[in-house]
């Protein structure tokens, strides 16, 4: 590995292998389930076209004495604002706008409205995924608006640095709580992936009840129960076996209060 305090996009070429197959197009039938049609509970269906930046970018990312910097260029893209489709794609939404998903191995992502800010990183080798998102949450899938590097920490500082160079899946949302009719009718689910083999895909067992993604783009779940609901990623080769890979499967826990009580 390169030693180095930053990551400059000059990092980034290779990262995104196989990223035709795994496009952001928009398809009717992109899911399978495990099951009969009689028998699934869920229902996933991909999402229509976002909001495009097609000149977004991050140029740079540095963390130095525990504190992350972003280098964020393009004149379309800005921290903080709403995304202007955000009404209309009919999921949660945050009000503080877009945002850099920053994901360090398989922790959940943590949300920031701003290019630098304090984050603790222990001590060791990580994996360092950042991309921008749009305002519901939703990443910004082209290579360019992203960066994704395996990295030494010493004393709150990256003291070695390179592009992560198997296929990995990083699980985004759906995350936390959601409240409200709105926002718990249908769930957006949403992950990254970075050097997928054109035969791979991503397998989501929700609650139990498996879905094979066929294309790597976000999509809504509805029929999800209230209370505490669970997700495992697994990317997996075309026979369906997992993918020998770091942090591969990933999982997470969220909750559904579709009648929050009242304060």
């Amino acid at each position: 590995m390169t030693k180095s305090n930053f990551l400059t996009q000059s990092l980034l070429p290779g990262i995104f292998v196989g990223f035709l197959t795994f496009s952001c197009k928009q398809s009717t039938e992109s899911t399978e389930s495990g099951g009969s049609p009689d028998s699934t509970k869920y229902t996933l269906t991909a999402f229509g076209p976002s909001q495009d930046y097609p000149d977004a970018l991050i140029t740079k990312m540095e963390y130095r004495n525990g504190r992350f910097t972003f280098e964020i260029a393009g004149e379309s893209y800005k921290l903080g604002m709403q995304t202007p489709d955000a009404a209309a794609k009919g999921c949660a939404n945050s009000a503080e706008g877009q945002h850099i998903h920053l994901i360090v191995d398989n922790m959940p992502y943590v949300a920031k409205y701003e290019s630098t800010f304090d984050y603790d990183v222990p001590d060791g080798e990580h994996y360092i995924l950042a991309f921008l998102s749009r305002s519901y949450h939703e990443s910004l899938k082209a290579r360019q608006a992203a960066i994704a590097i395996k990295a030494t920490v010493k004393d709150k500082n990256i003291t070695q640095s390179s592009p992560i160079s198997e296929p990995m899946v990083f699980y985004s949302r759906p995350k936390g709580a959601y409240d409200g009719e709105a926002d718990t009718r249908r769930v957006m689910l949403d992950y990254y992936l970075i050097n997928p083999d054109a035969s791979h895909r991503v397998q989501a067992t929700i609650n139990g009840e498996v879905h094979m993604l066929s294309s790597w783009q976000p999509y809504y779940i509805e029929g999800l129960p209230a209370g505490e609901n669970k997700i495992t990623l697994t990317l997996v080769d075309p026979e369906g076996k997992r993918v020998n890979t770091d942090l591969n499967p990933v999982t997470r826990k969220f909750v559904l209060n579709p009648e929050p009580p009242a304060n």
